[in-house]
């Protein structure tokens, strides 16, 4: 296997991906060691999230919050606007948490250590992994969705995912090196993002193409396998989207628990099979004809829309005015955004 590990580091010393939080291989070489707050930042951002997405939201938090220490005195508010349109907003509710406790428990100084990591807030087995092997050279096998293809693929597993998951976290750990380990760990993942793809893997100019089971038994673009995925339920809901004379808008902050968690939207009703009506104002409302759609991990969502002006002294049940001067639709969650596109034409002032 370690002969294999060496292969695939020369591979990576040349085809290694640039990435602004990644420090590659000639930079290791010259004794450019990565820093901890941009590895953890940026694999909290990765958690089920591509790397495309992921690169320009990276960028403007280091250009916001440096150091860990200027994220942990950020204003939630702000941090959880800058998060706006990435998606799983839990993270971003545990990126503060996180930043707030190594900066009071640990000195700011991320631990090194894999066991000492998976006790900081949003940090679960795969990221104190590549955590402790990235930032820190320490030999931890890292096991996310691209080291499962190569893994299954490498070794022919028929096993189906999620079933497979400790057989291939046993395979991956006898790859992982004492030497180079930060290396290994995101080179194995660059051969399954960049030539072991999910679909036409590039196999004719693989690091590992002569020793891979399921190239040899030509079953490698069926790896690896996964059991049938259950249908996503759908929920309705009503988004109340109301502006009042001088242009302010209706807006609140979601609860800190459940989804959108302390992020900004419209008031609203529950999201199930049948939402009540409960409008925040007593007020002449507009149904739009289209509604916004959107798509969670574990539903999909419709959401009526009713628009509404209010006067200038209307006193909501539920959130607050917000000067127009002061909202930036940009700091909406993605579906609150899909509600404002549809509903301020409506609300345009003349």
């Amino acid at each position: 296997m370690r002969d294999q590990t060496a292969e695939l580091l020369s591979w990576y010393d040349t085809h290694a991906r640039v990435m602004p939080w990644r420090v590659g291989p000639s930079e290791r070489k010259k004794g450019i060691r990565p820093n901890p707050y941009h590895v953890w930042m940026s694999e909290i951002m990765l958690q089920q999230t591509t790397v495309k997405a992921v690169k320009d939201y990276f960028v403007k938090f280091i250009r916001l919050w440096p150091t860990v220490q200027d994220l942990a005195a950020a204003e939630d508010a702000d941090v959880m606007a800058a998060w706006a349109g990435l998606g799983y907003y839990a993270r971003a509710r545990n990126l503060l948490k996180c930043a707030r406790v190594v900066v009071a428990d640990y000195g700011g100084e991320f631990p090194a250590d894999h066991a000492e990591l998976l006790k900081l807030p949003g940090i679960g087995p795969y990221t104190a992994a590549a955590v402790s092997a990235i930032a820190f050279d320490l030999p931890e096998t890292v096991l996310d969705g691209n080291v499962e293809r190569v893994m299954a693929r490498k070794h022919n597993v028929q096993t189906p995912l999620p079933t497979a998951k400790p057989e291939l976290m046993t395979l991956a750990e006898s790859y992982t090196p004492n030497e180079r380990p930060g290396d290994y760990a995101q080179a194995v993942m660059d051969l399954g993002a960049t030539i072991c793809t999910p679909k036409n893997p590039a196999c004719g100019i693989c690091a590992w193409r002569d020793d891979c089971q399921g190239r040899l038994a030509g079953t490698a673009a069926e790896l690896p396998r996964k059991l049938p995925k259950k249908a996503k339920p759908i929920r309705l809901g009503i988004a109340y989207v109301a502006r009042r004379e001088d242009g302010a808008w209706l807006l609140e902050t979601r609860p800190e628990k459940g989804l959108l968690g302390g992020m900004l939207g419209w008031p609203g009703s529950e999201w199930n099979e049948d939402p009540s009506l409960n409008p925040p104002l007593d007020l002449e409302w507009s149904e739009l004809r289209e509604e916004a759609r959107h798509t969670f991990t574990h539903f999909h969502l419709r959401l009526k829309i009713m628009v509404g002006w209010a006067p200038s002294d209307a006193k909501p049940t539920m959130g607050h005015f917000i000067p127009h001067t002061e909202f930036a639709p940009s700091a909406l969650p993605t579906v609150m955004r899909k509600v404002f596109d549809l509903a301020h034409v409506t609300l345009r002032p003349d």
